[in-house]
């Protein structure tokens, strides 16, 4: 599955010459914000990329977004609920998941992991630093752990081709994380709801994007808190 330690590094401009048997598409422009100010950059990824994926011939898992929705239903969204994005990033999405068309389209919200940037290495950055933080807490959804869902990818493989959302159990707002990173990691800093009005972003986001599923052999993820726990787990470790 994966290569050695010290194996020799593949040239990436180097054709592949076998024929994949499966592709876990994660690839994406994932700059929310910026994709309102470069929105044919952002189709060229998350579309045409998409498109080229597909193109080699295998399955593919295309993992895709909650911002494919508008926010304004006011319960869980479900599989069968027609997207509306608000964003250019929803909306290229969107249209990548169009692509897929033999593949699992899996959706999932408010990704975090022990690696890369995401809201849970910024809150604790943030919080050391600080002695107090301000932060949205009038979007709701399902934050979840990249851990978790990396482990119900493999289930979906044994489900039928289709669309799938597996998010984490519960949900809350982005203050509300925030307060829980803090309060789980030991670190003393005061989270100040404000308005998404008042953060002023570019890009719109889903006031309300919690993803349940309407499959009952869809797999179901552990609660936000508990991938919460797992996420900084690894990260002392680290």
């Amino acid at each position: 599955m994966f290569p050695e330690a010290d194996a020799e590094p593949r040239d990436v401009t180097e054709p592949i010459e076998a024929q994949p048997e499966l592709v876990l598409h994660a690839a994406a422009w994932t700059d929310v914000d910026g994709a309102e100010s470069e929105p044919e950059e952002a189709r060229r990824v998350n579309v045409e990329g998409t498109r080229n994926v597909v193109a080699l011939g295998a399955p593919v898992v295309y993992f895709s977004t909650d911002y494919v929705f508008d926010g304004t239903k006011g319960e869980p969204y479900v599989e069968s609920d027609e997207p509306n994005p608000l964003s250019v990033y929803g909306q290229t999405k969107l249209e990548g998941e169009r692509q897929i068309r033999e593949g699992w389209v899996v959706r999932s919200s408010w990704l975090f992991g022990w690696t890369g940037k995401n809201f849970v290495r910024t809150m604790l950055d943030l919080g050391r630093k600080r002695g107090e933080v301000r932060v949205v807490d009038d979007q709701r959804g399902s934050p979840t752990f990249v851990g978790h869902l990396a482990d119900a990818t493999k289930r979906v493989l044994d489900l039928p081709l289709g669309t799938y959302h597996v998010a984490a159990e519960g949900d809350c707002t982005w203050a509300e994380f925030a307060g829980a990173i803090f309060e789980e990691a030991g670190i003393e800093c005061r989270v100040v709801p404000i308005s998404t009005e008042e953060l002023g972003r570019p890009a719109p986001r889903p006031a309300y994007s919690v993803l349940r599923s309407e499959h009952t052999d869809s797999p179901r993820l552990p609660h936000w808190r508990d991938g919460l726990r797992e996420c900084l787990e690894r990260l002392t470790y680290a």
